[in-house]
């Protein structure tokens, strides 16, 4: 105990930056981030209180992953991984075809129709990226689309997942910072839309500038009736999923939970009617979820318990004062909180930096006068630049492990930047006009 002992002597501030300082060290050393909270919250635990604060912890953790609204998360990552599974999203491509039509562009134009509909579908953005980019992207370049326009498109709209209901991102914001998912996800569905909205915009303006990054699609010009509605079949099922989880959710019938098994429900029977359906289908899914879960409950228990460590400590009342001492206007303080998370982002999962940050920005939020909802659509448009941004965007890893092979992971960056600075409108926006959330 006299390693932990000499630890009781420190006041909050250096104890503040010794912490930050220790959390630095331990993950540039390659340790998970779960095992590096869960390590430096008990050394401040018994450094600080003694032996008598563990229970503390362990109650803390138990009121995280005890919360009924988490039931969600594993039963979205499961629709997910049985979408990854089924030929539904190739089906949903296929039939996205009727919406491109003559249109330049017409190809990236429907990728980005088909991530709406499968983040609307599951709220996870790692399978559809991959989807996206063994689906959308080969075609993409077979056609002559320009590869950084076709590899913006596939990263960019498979990440809107993040923005679009039921998003992940928006259930673990939502169980941190205590605040209603429903009201979430209602808050969150017009920005989703506004988001894709801008990538359209920017490929139809890049392909009408530039009409060779973008050949229209000659030999599909008049594709018969029949075809047609043999078409449209492969947006019955993924509709009526859409429909039955947000509907459900919208219209006040079932609880976010209770959402998410009529979501799994639903997939396993487009995949019966399908004849996917099998076994060894349902179990390869299953144990992708709870690899999936399993790293986010880790990391829950490991920044809560840190989280809770640091608040005894009185850590976040003196964050929460250097962070407000900033400026007297709450607008600039509120930039500089966007400004850590997108620095955040660029180096840590969403996840940590969710249930990390969060405990301390929100409370500040509240104080400020601004609403809590609202900032957890911001920041879920942070996350959004996050999934993008180099070195350790996911987007771009996603998309390399699946795209051919002479695409670096260099050329893949750079292909993002433009989307990166959409989001980043698209987060002005949200911030100049909160009307769009409807809050």
């Amino acid at each position: 105990m006299e390693i932990f002992g000499s630890l009781q002597g420190l006041g909050v501030e250096t104890a503040t930056y010794l912490m930050f300082g220790m959390l630095l060290l331990l993950l540039v050393t390659g340790i998970p981030l779960a095992f590096v909270t869960l390590l430096v919250a008990l050394i401040f635990a018994l450094g600080w209180f003694g032996p008598m604060a563990v229970p503390l912890i362990t109650s803390r953790v138990y009121s995280f992953v005890s919360s009924f609204v988490f039931v969600s998360v594993p039963m979205f990552v499961l629709m997910a991984a049985i979408l990854d599974r089924s030929g539904i999203a190739r089906d949903l491509f296929d039939a996205m075809k009727l919406v491109g039509g003559r249109l330049r562009g017409g190809v990236a134009i429907q990728t980005i129709f088909v991530a709406v509909i499968l983040a609307a579908m599951s709220g996870i953005i790692g399978g559809e990226i991959v989807l996206l980019g063994l689906i959308a992207l080969p075609q993409m370049l077979r056609l002559g689309y320009d590869r950084k326009l076709a590899i913006g498109v596939v990263c960019a709209g498979g990440a809107l997942g993040t923005m679009v209901p039921p998003s992940i991102v928006l259930i673990i914001y939502g169980l941190t910072a205590n605040v209603s998912i429903g009201e979430l996800f209602t808050a969150s569905f017009l920005p989703g839309l506004m988001l894709a909205g801008f990538y359209v915009t920017y490929v139809l303006v890049r392909s009408y500038l530039n009409p060779a990054m973008a050949p229209i699609l000659e030999e599909e010009d008049k594709t018969p009736v029949g075809e047609r509605l043999k078409l449209l079949k492969g947006l019955i099922l993924p509709i009526l999923v859409v429909i039955g989880v947000l509907g459900s959710i919208y219209g006040g019938i079932a609880s976010v939970t209770e959402a998410s098994a009529v979501g799994v429900l639903g997939v396993i029977l487009s995949t019966i009617l399908r004849g996917e359906f099998t076994l060894a289908l349902l179990r390869d899914a299953a144990l992708q979820t709870l690899q999936t879960v399993g790293m986010i409950v880790w990391i829950g228990i490991g920044a809560s318990a840190l989280v809770g460590v640091f608040n005894l400590m009185g850590g976040i009342d003196f964050v929460s004062s250097l962070i407000t001492g900033i400026s007297e206007d709450r607008l600039y303080v509120l930039l500089f909180m966007m400004g850590i998370l997108f620095l955040l982002g660029m180096f840590l999962d969403w996840v940590g930096i969710a249930l990390l940050a969060m405990p301390i920005f929100v409370p500040i939020i509240t104080d400020l006068g601004y609403d809590p909802v609202w900032f957890g659509v911001l920041f879920c448009m942070n996350m959004q630049v996050s999934f993008l941004s180099p070195p350790f965007g996911p987007a771009a890893f996603y998309l390399k492990s699946v795209a051919p092979p002479d695409i670096s992971l260099g050329e893949i960056f750079r292909a993002l930047l433009p989307f990166i600075a959409l989001q980043v409108l698209a987060l002005a926006v949200l911030i100049a006009f909160p009307g769009v959330t409807g809050r």
